[in-house]
């Protein structure tokens, strides 16, 4: 095993490499190669092709590394590392050329799982604005070479909520549901599409709560060790760990806070009701 440094330069390093490319392929034309959950929801060819690369590079500097992304790629680990990536976070936000979508690397040691893993390292970039968010295990979580640190905590009716919705049907009636029950309680809700950048914006203050439900382990796993390196915490309901079912991030009281408003709401039951 490396150090959690050790892993977090070789994780910038191959996230600003892929993100060379996923920008350079979206000055030419994008489209969709296939769906995943529902006919919305979209991968692209350069999706695969971003995927392929970082598996690439990380199996070439590191070969007995575990691999899982989003787009399929895999592979066991024999260090006792593995790689959670999801190489564009935001795919359709990268399809309509919204320069809103990120690579998003974590390391962690043990099963590469919600609730399971040990994170190590983690890094989410945005290629089309050059924002790097990043963190290591015990050494605090910056964006470039600023500290970053989460915001106190406001009153509900003072908090930012940013958020995302499912793109399977069956999830997105009850999200709108608890969107519309809460909205008149905080300040305003923000959804802007990628899940890993709401969590690095979380880290860098600039929303008060994140919550959201149906995400898979590529999408938060960095995102989680940067929000909790800047001084946050992520959860699910009940203190489980953030996964599928739920996951909350911010400042510990604020998350306390809408943790409760979300149950008030009726907003945390099973996903299983809805399908």
């Amino acid at each position: 095993m490396s150090g959690s440094t050790e892993l977090l330069t070789l994780a910038r390093d191959i996230a600003a490499q892929a993100g060379a490319m996923i920008l350079d392929r979206r000055r030419h034309h994008v489209e969709v190669a296939s769906t995943k959950s529902s006919d919305v929801d979209v991968v692209t060819a350069v999706d695969h092709e971003a995927e392929a690369l970082i598996h690439e590079l990380l199996e070439k500097a590191r070969p007995g590394d575990g691999f899982v992304g989003e787009e399929g790629g895999s592979g066991s680990s024999t260090s006792g590392v593995s790689w959670v990536v999801d190489p564009i976070d935001g795919t359709v936000n990268f399809l309509y050329n919204i320069p809103h979508y990120a690579v998003s690397i974590a390391a962690v040691e043990g099963e590469p799982a919600p609730g399971q893993w040990d994170l190590q390292a983690g890094v989410v970039f945005n290629p089309a604005t050059g924002e790097m968010f990043q963190a290591a295990k015990g050494h605090g979580a910056t964006l470039g070479d600023t500290p970053l640190q989460v915001a106190s905590p406001v009153e509900l009716s003072q908090a930012l909520w940013l958020t995302g919705f499912a793109y399977a049907k069956q999830y997105r009636a009850e999200q709108g549901r608890l969107a519309r029950e809460l909205l008149p309680k905080v300040r305003d809700l923000r959804r802007m599409g990628t899940a890993s950048l709401d969590l690095a914006a979380i880290a860098a203050a600039r929303g008060n709560i994140y919550f959201e439900r149906t995400l898979s382990p590529w999408d938060h796993a960095a995102g989680e060790l940067i929000v909790t390196e800047a001084g946050g915490v992520v959860y699910g309901f009940d203190g489980a760990p953030a996964g599928r079912e739920a996951i909350f991030a911010g400042h510990p009281d604020m998350v306390s806070v809408f943790h409760h408003a979300v149950e008030a709401a009726g907003g945390d039951r099973p996903l299983s009701d809805f399908l």
